[in-house]
């Protein structure tokens, strides 16, 4: 067990459990394979209370005035600022990206938090003019949903959690929140940032479990009112369904396949130099296990080879180890079925005549490391060109006009993030139009932003994340009409 790294407990009806009744579960370090720490689970007993708790947490939440729920998620956003040391190491000992990968999720969940802390007091309604006589006033109003059963997933275990906190509670809504049991201390330390600065106890319900049985049996239970899920295309289309049958609100941010388009007037002399820059950083950041990673790089073809030796040359250079150790530039895999995965998508792409540039292997020490992975001219059918890595893999692919660029960009089902390079105007607008996704980004990655909103087409989720958006997605509209008596 590690001295750094959290004793662990449910928070159900307002109080802290280490032990419940769905049994244990492990801890594991992925750098090391060590113990981090036993995680207790619950089972149907802890989850019926949680959600009966999260109705009378609801009822006495909605009732704060939006300024003063304001000053609770602002004050707990100062919170996760002044422990964002503690809570980066807990995250990085479960989680193995690089500490300062961590802090800046630590510090950009603390910026979420407070957009939409501002967001809670702009939930703004409108009044419509009466059409006849007698009637006082039309107003329509957004008022809050209700208790919500959120799902979030091991790759960024304080972010994603904090959208979905932030949002739901900004809005007036009660929370039980079900993270990733790879990951539960630092959502654990989370959680409390927001308790101490004065969200009521039973406001915010802290789970883990066996996923399908949580999951289920949350959507499930009559108090709940909305679900908001983040995870894979598969999970998203089951929870969707699950939700659907009991016709209740749902949020799902589901996987991608993100296209990077080069233009020609990008892809030799400086500007190849800086798009590969870029590219590297962002396709291995958190090793790759990024909804919206850049997976699939478009480039002339006369540039094939050039980008693609080049990219992976800078590949190798890249140093793994723990994320503890300030030298290491990408971490390890997040658990081992990762690695089996990683193997699956190598074999699969070299069986079907891929040509692998580097990388391709498990490395050969403790923990779940992946060596960086670049593969060029994937055949279409192959699973990497049709399905999510999540992991340290890029494909450079040739394409002989920029409208054919478009064409395959936009030939899979997913539509998250994607982007482009380009130094002229009109081709930026040209790609920005063409170019089917909830997110582009054109000459940088860097399209997740509190501000923005955070949400994908097609099989990629329905509604968003984050922005102005994000809490809207927490009410429901009301009208409200009233008559003279008499």
């Amino acid at each position: 067990m590690s001295s750094s790294y959290p004793h662990l407990s449910l928070h159900v009806a307002g109080q802290w459990l280490s032990a419940a009744s769905g049994g244990e579960r492990p801890v594991i370090n992925p750098a090391d394979e060590s113990v981090l720490a036993t995680l207790p689970l619950a089972g149907p007993a802890e989850l019926a209370v949680a959600a009966e708790s999260a109705q009378r947490g609801f009822e006495q939440w909605r009732r704060v005035r939006p300024h003063d729920r304001y000053v609770i998620l602002r004050r707990a956003a100062e919170l996760l600022r002044e422990r964002a040391g503690e809570i980066a190491t807990v995250l990085t000992l479960e989680q193995g990206k690089p500490l300062a990968e961590a802090k800046r999720e630590v510090t950009l969940s603390a910026d979420i938090i407070d957009f939409q802390a501002e967001e809670g007091k702009r939930l703004y309604g409108r009044t419509v003019a009466p059409r006849v006589d007698g009637i006082l006033s039309h107003t329509v109003q957004r008022v809050p949903v209700g208790p919500v059963a959120a799902f979030t997933p091991w790759n960024f275990p304080v972010n994603l959690p904090s959208r979905k906190l932030g949002s739901a509670l900004a809005a007036g809504c009660s929370v039980v929140l079900k993270p990733a049991e790879e990951t539960p201390g630092s959502a654990m330390l989370l959680v409390r940032c927001f308790l101490d600065a004065g969200v009521p106890a039973e406001a915010i319900q802290l789970v883990w479990g066996d996923p399908a049985q949580v999951s289920s049996f949350l959507i499930e239970r009559p108090e709940i009112a909305k679900v908001s899920v983040t995870g894979s295309v598969a999970v998203g289309k089951l929870l969707g369904e699950q939700a659907a049958r009991h016709v209740k609100r749902f949020t799902g941010e589901l996987g991608g396949h993100a296209p990077v388009i080069v233009a020609e007037d990008m892809a030799d002399g400086a500007g190849m130099g800086f798009v590969l820059k870029q590219s590297v950083t962002a396709k291995y950041r958190n090793a790759g296990q990024v909804c919206a990673s850049p997976i699939r790089f478009y480039v002339p073809r006369a540039q094939l080879a050039t980008f693609g030796e080049r990219f992976a040359a800078a590949s190798q250079k890249l140093q793994l180890g723990s994320g503890l150790d300030a030298a290491t530039q990408m971490g390890p895999l997040a658990h081992a079925r990762r690695i089996e995965d990683m193997e699956r998508f190598v074999d699969d792409a070299v069986g079907q005549g891929a040509r692998l540039l580097t990388g391709g292997h498990r490395v050969a020490r403790p923990g779940f490391f992946f060596e960086p992975t670049v593969f060029a001219e994937a055949p279409l059918s192959s699973r990497v060109m049709q399905q999510e890595p999540f992991g340290p893999i890029a494909v450079i692919q040739p394409y002989d006009t920029l409208d054919g660029a478009i064409e395959q960009a936009n030939a899979l089902p997913y539509a998250l993030g994607a982007y482009a390079f380009t130094r002229d105007l009109h081709t930026a607008h040209r790609l920005g139009e063409g170019i089917e996704a909830g997110m582009v980004g054109i000459n940088h990655f860097g399209v997740s932003q509190p501000e923005l909103p955070f949400g994908g087409h097609k099989e990629s989720g329905l509604g968003q994340e984050q922005g102005a958006e994000g809490i809207t997605h927490y009410t429901e509209v009301k009208t409200v009409t009233i008559g003279t008596p008499f």
